[in-house]
């Protein structure tokens, strides 16, 4: 009998069983996360593995048992979806794992930026813009969060208001203007 008829197709999205990888640190640096990250990541991890996975396995196990599955949608999609769950799963464990939990509430000196502040800079065109310097995994959907390792990030680390900047960018250096830095919850 052709091995095509015995089991499921062998370059079935190949890519997808590649392990998801870390987003790189540089050498010899932490994975600084805030408290409020890491309750993220945690609840993320629960809500996989409590809701979402069990919910994916009843369907596949519905689904194989009827029958063919070399064509059967529920089936083929479930194990996908089932894959990129442990993924993320084994992801988010790394990742707690290597974290390091840096609380800004418990930052004294207000008036210099550092993780977790929240910055408030002008770029040379006079276009102002609200940041917050959390961790690399903190960032996702976020769109006011900037990594700590991020270029703006490394040229506010340590300024104060008033201060002027340089950003290294694409484009070449730029001068951004430290407005307004605040150490507040949300």
């Amino acid at each position: 009998m052709s091995k095509a008829f015995t089991k499921e197709p062998d370059g079935e999205d190949v890519e997808d069983e590649a392990p998801e990888a870390l987003e790189p640190l540089p050498a010899g640096l932490k994975n600084y996360i805030t408290p409020q990250g890491l309750s993220c990541l945690q609840k993320e991890l629960r809500e996989l593995r409590s809701v979402e996975r069990p919910k994916v396995v009843e369907v596949v196990s519905w689904a194989a048992g009827n029958g063919d599955r070399s064509e059967n949608g529920d089936y083929i999609y479930g194990k996908k979806r089932l894959r990129e769950i442990d993924r993320r799963i084994r992801f988010l464990h790394k990742r707690l794992e290597i974290a390091e939990v840096v609380d800004p509430g418990r930052q004294s000196n207000h008036e210099q930026v550092f993780f977790g502040a929240r910055v408030t800079y002008a770029d040379q065109h006079g276009n102002e813009r609200q940041v917050r310097i959390v961790g690399v995994d903190e960032t996702r959907g976020n769109p006011e969060a900037v990594s700590w390792i991020s270029p703006v990030a490394r040229a506010l680390l340590k300024a104060y208001e008033g201060d002027t900047v340089e950003v290294r960018t694409p484009n070449g250096p730029e001068s951004i203007e430290v407005i307004e830095i605040s150490y507040g919850d949300s």
